[in-house]
């Protein structure tokens, strides 16, 4: 039997599948995570650099480079693991350390990541994480009591999760240093690779939510545009019907102001698409954490519904304003094109009665300009006539006034006969 032909794409779809598996986790350790993004189009940056700099702290800890196409990667730097993973729109690096420090989230254990090699670090760095994982001891209630000191208290979401495996804690606050902190509490016994699926669901989260709030600034920036362009259409709109300037006019400005709703569309439509999809992945990721409320504090997904919503809220807002502003401008323009239309059509009405008139004129001109040529041709074949009979007429006594006289009425009467056949030709 012939071998099967598989699809050429079939082993990468396959293996797309299994490209980022979850990271085994013993507790207790630590997490730094870092995401950096290019400030502008982002989605079309130089990816060399990326590499490039995911080379450098390499070569620093002399590990081995990743394959030139590669856009995730694991080795170790150091007593860390690193993870690093290319996406659409940013980078991410993670470093997971074995054991803690005294000191709980201590900045010096984010230097896992030099501060020159962050520095100089394609794009801008957006998330900074630092994520302590360790053993939940016997009395429970003595360590969530610690989250109180660890977190501020009025932005505490705390719950527990994937059906009581683990505690996990954080205040989305940035600390001084610079970092985002969250702890995570596992119950004795919990697996290495749960422990690993927790920490990157957290790590998820927090990078996908500070994505979807990009759209947010832009919202804001967007209705700042759309407040000053918002008058003036609804100006036009409810003037159509008594427009003191002309409707060319009009729809002139009307139509500047549709280039400018389609240009603004073009500039905000990727960054609003990839916030519903930022925002959906957020959601999904809590939802898998399957959180249990414990003693009355808010969960991840409160935390999310009171301070996150409203946000995303926002910006479906502004992204329904100016679709709904686009199309308002663009009946608008179809009216006044439709008003334009019909004054031309009168217009070109009056002109085709103008044009018949001026036929008509030149028609009543044409006809007395051919009787006065009528006349003009008689003088001349009567004087020409009158020469030609004269000779014959002068034997019988006839004068020659006489024989003009005689001829006269002929003549007219032979030119005016050949002009109408020569017209009737014509025609």
């Amino acid at each position: 039997m012939p071998p099967v032909a598989d699809h050429p794409l079939r082993y990468a779809l396959a293996n797309e599948l299994h490209a980022r598996p979850y990271p085994a986790l013993e507790a207790p350790c630590h997490v730094v995570f870092m995401a950096f993004k290019e400030p502008v189009d982002a989605a079309n940056r130089d990816r060399a650099r990326d590499r490039a700099h995911l080379l450098d702290i390499l070569d620093r800890n002399g590990t081995a480079h990743p394959a030139p196409e590669a856009t995730h990667f694991s080795a170790p730097i150091g007593r860390a693991e690193l993870r690093w993973e290319s996406h659409t729109e940013f980078v991410t690096y993670t470093a997971f350390v074995p054991g803690l420090h005294e000191r709980p989230f201590d900045p010096a254990k984010a230097e896992v990541f030099p501060e020159d090699w962050v520095e100089r670090a394609p794009g801008r760095r957006l998330v900074s994480l630092l994520i302590r994982i360790e053993e939940m001891p016997a009395d429970e209630a003595a360590a969530l009591d610690r989250l109180e000191g660890w977190f501020v208290p009025d932005s505490l979401a705390c719950s527990r999760i994937v059906d009581g495996a683990a505690v996990v804690a954080g205040d989305f606050r940035i600390d001084p240093a610079g970092h985002m902190r969250f702890s995570v509490f596992v119950k004795p016994g919990t697996g290495a690779r749960r422990i690993g699926r927790i920490v990157t669901r957290l790590c998820e989260i927090e990078t996908y939510r500070a994505m979807s709030m990009l759209g947010l600034m832009r919202a804001r920036t967007l209705n700042g545009r759309l407040n000053a362009l918002d008058p003036k259409l609804s100006a036009l709109v409810s003037g159509l019907d008594e427009i003191e300037q002309s409707p060319d006019e009009a729809l002139h400005e009307l139509l500047k102001i549709n280039a400018e709703l389609e240009s603004l569309a073009v500039q905000f439509t990727f960054r609003f698409g990839a916030t519903g999809a930022y925002e959906a992945i957020v959601h999904d990721r809590i939802d898998a954490l399957r959180e249990e409320r414990i003693s009355g504090r808010q969960t991840f997904a409160e935390f999310m519904a009171r301070r996150y919503d409203p946000a995303m809220r926002t910006v479906k807002s502004a992204e329904g304003r100016l679709r709904s502003m686009a199309e308002r401008a663009q009946r608008a323009a179809e009216l006044l094109r439709t008003r334009v239309d019909v004054e031309r059509s009168a217009q070109n009405q009056k002109l085709l009665e103008s044009m018949d008139r001026r036929a008509d004129l030149q028609l009543r001109l044409q006809r007395t300009v051919e009787g006065l040529s009528v006349v003009a041709i008689s003088y001349y074949a009567v004087s020409l006539a009158a020469y030609a009979v004269y000779p014959l007429t002068e034997p019988f006594g006839i004068s020659k006034g006489m024989a003009t006289a005689v001829l006269t009425p002929v003549v007219v009467l032979a030119v005016w006969i050949a002009l109408r056949r020569i017209q009737r030709k014509m025609h």
